[in-house]
């Protein structure tokens, strides 16, 4: 599939109602479990994706799209959200997440993305050079991998409770 701007914020402008719908309301058990030391709960990644909505996309966006030449990119903290999180409420984080993405979206949204303007470069810090057509499809996928990364850590609680059915199930294996 070739990047598609229309087709991409199909996807960025449904995470926050899939993340809502999936997780609101739902049991501490479910939100608060993960798979193992150094994983991440649902409620992890949901604080991962705020942090990525403040300091990543859009601020990274906006240094391509600069006139200035130091095009570097700030290192992203990949584990902000333990300290950033602490003690608020899923359905705090869901709001916030919510209401920053809307914000975002309107920015992007005020963007003419012009073949030229997409293949526009920043400094990655740990990749070099990076268009920005690559860094708003990384958008979108970051989003998608995180929805199955929820998901996946949700199945991982009744492993054990589905008996021999988890020979069928990838989801269980590590690959």
């Amino acid at each position: 599939m070739v990047f598609n701007m229309d087709e991409s914020f199909e996807i960025l402008e449904r995470t926050p109602q899939v993340l809502e719908k999936l997780l609101a309301g739902l049991n501490d058990n479910w939100i608060s479990n993960n798979e193992g030391e150094n994983t991440w709960s649902p409620y992890d990644v949901i604080g991962h994706l705020i942090h990525g909505e403040k300091t990543d996309w859009i601020p990274r966006m906006m240094i391509i799209l600069d006139e200035k030449e130091n095009k570097r990119f700030e290192p992203f903290d990949r584990v902000a959200q333990f300290e950033e999180s602490r003690g608020k409420s899923l359905k705090q984080l869901l709001h916030e997440f919510k209401a920053l993405r809307i914000g975002n979206l309107k920015i992007l949204k005020s963007h003419n993305f012009s073949e030229g303007i997409l293949k526009k470069k920043g400094i990655h810090p740990e990749f070099g050079e990076v268009t920005l057509q690559q860094l708003l499809a990384t958008w979108v996928v970051h989003d998608l991998a995180h929805l199955c990364q929820i998901s996946r850590v949700m199945a991982k609680q009744y492993g054990e409770e589905i008996g021999p059915w988890i020979k069928y199930f990838s989801i269980f294996k590590n690959e």
